[in-house]
């Protein structure tokens, strides 16, 4: 029940961000455009020409970044979504027709399914951390020099370590392996802290399990 309701939510969303994409477009289409922009284009596509793509660049940056700033919520990202779309102007320019259409059209048609791509890795990042951080874990806070830093010496203990999960096996062996502190495991995994601490519970609950009594 929950799920659907969640999956329901998602597609709303989706459509929303559609609409407010397409609006902003269109805003975006009726605002003065060289009228050389379609000869720029073709320029950069037959001979590579620099020139004509630095005015291109000039005439959409601004614009690009406006965009990815109200979608993507900061300057970095906004910034890293001007970069990815010329780059594919510059990679793509031969494809554009401009007896087909506009070339305002065509070069925010590849802003908005960049912007797309970058909306899809965040959310699938946030997803992936969101799936360690979710559990309740109820498991004792394990002391690193006390309770398993003789014991992961131990064959048997690295195999247990080898049969957990591949993101909790890296945070055991960052953690009493490399002996890394947590904030420098986080930065080394570009991870949150707390999804270090979670993972890094969840691992020791499981390894204690394995090992039984005989290792306390």
């Amino acid at each position: 029940m929950l799920e659907n309701e969640y999956t329901n939510m998602q597609k709303v969303e989706g459509i929303r961000h559609i609409v407010e994409v397409n609006n902003i477009i269109s805003k975006q289409t009726q605002e003065q455009v060289p009228t050389e922009l379609s000869a720029w284009i073709v320029l950069v596509a037959t001979k590579r020409d620099k020139r004509a793509f630095t005015a291109i660049f000039t005439f959409f940056a601004p614009k690009i970044k406006r965009f990815g700033i109200k979608q993507l919520n900061t300057d970095a990202m906004a910034a890293e979504l001007v970069q990815e779309t010329l780059s594919r102007v510059w990679n793509k320019a031969s494809l554009f027709d401009p007896n087909k259409g506009a070339a305002t059209t065509w070069v925010y048609s590849i802003m908005r399914n960049a912007a797309f791509d970058m909306l899809r890795k965040i959310k699938v990042k946030n997803e992936l951390l969101l799936g360690d951080d979710i559990w309740p874990i109820e498991a004792e806070e394990y002391s690193t020099s006390e309770e398993f830093s003789d014991h992961l010496m131990d064959r048997q203990i690295a195999d247990y370590v080898d049969q957990l999960p591949e993101a909790q096996k890296l945070v055991v062996k960052g953690v009493y392996f490399q002996e890394l502190s947590q904030e420098q495991l986080a930065k080394q995994l570009n991870i949150p802290i707390g999804t270090v601490k979670s993972r890094l519970r969840l691992a020791l609950a499981k390894l204690k399990e394995q090992v039984g009594e005989s290792h306390d």
